[in-house]
């Protein structure tokens, strides 16, 4: 963070004094990151932008209700991946997963790409296959690379449910893989 940027303390404290404005600087600071998690837990952008854009109204309208103004990152993530959740049980059937890196190197020729594609479209059935939970789980760890403790500060869960959620999630994307042989 820039030094000469306010602190997210000072940001709340602001918005809570009457500058609502101010919150304009939390939504800079963290729509991108909730942004690229949505993207990567319910697939589409425009629905991914609308999921962010509702976390980001839900936590402006309830900030009075924040107890660690310093932990606002956070709090903002675990409002927009419980809206994610819902947003995925109330469709009652997940989207694929966005693999980002190419599952087949394109220099294989043709036929490595064809089985690439086929391996990823295997592996985005399995993860739709999911409960949201689980699903949100391994793409924390998996995808975007984040450390047990960070994905529980972030969802406001112990370590050992969030091992047993990825833990649970492999296994059963390695049922539905193993259905595929």
């Amino acid at each position: 963070m820039d030094p000469s940027e306010p602190s997210d303390v000072d940001v709340v404290r602001a918005v809570l004094a009457g500058h609502t404005d101010a919150y304009g600087v939390l939504v800079r600071r963290y729509q991108d990151v909730l942004y690229a998690h949505a993207v990567r837990v319910v697939g589409g952008g425009d629905e991914a932008a609308d999921l962010v854009q509702r976390a980001l109204i839900t936590g402006f309208e309830r900030l009075r209700t924040l107890t660690e103004p310093h932990r606002v990152g956070g709090w903002l993530f675990r409002i927009t991946s419980n809206l994610c959740r819902d947003h995925l049980r109330s469709r009652k059937r997940t989207v694929p997963l966005r693999v980002a890196a190419p599952v087949a190197d394109a220099r294989e020729g043709p036929d490595g790409v064809a089985h690439g594609n086929e391996l990823r479209g295997r592996v985005d059935d399995a993860l739709e296959r999911l409960p949201p939970e689980q699903r949100e789980a391994f793409v924390m760890k998996h995808v975007e690379g984040r450390s047990y403790g960070e994905m529980a500060d972030l969802l406001d869960i112990s370590v050992p449910a969030l091992k047993m959620r990825v833990h649970r999630a492999r296994d059963g994307l390695r049922e539905v893989l193993e259905a595929y042989r």
